[in-house]
């Protein structure tokens, strides 16, 4: 039985995975416009170091059904983790 393309450029994309996450940090905030909306954000650093050891910063700021949804696929990446 032949494999599809789709699993072997999944395999072939983790082969290839080089970066290491070095930090992750995160804050819990509260964003006020001019007209007194007050929205909460989820504020997400992460530092990454490259193939050749380059840390690199990335920032991300979610709003809380955004964080709720990236947590949910964390838990299944978890899971599937586990399974390998």
């Amino acid at each position: 039985m032949e494999e599809s393309p789709i699993r072997e450029r999944v395999l072939d994309a983790k082969s290839e995975v080089t970066c290491q996450l070095i930090d992750f940090q995160w804050k819990l905030g509260m964003a006020v416009s001019s007209d007194s909306c007050k929205y909460p954000y989820v504020a997400v650093m992460l530092k990454v170091a490259d193939h050749s050891g380059q840390v690199n910063s990335k920032s991300i700021e979610m709003t809380i059904p955004q964080f709720q949804n990236f947590y949910r696929q964390f838990k299944e990446i978890a899971a599937v983790m586990e399974t390998v």
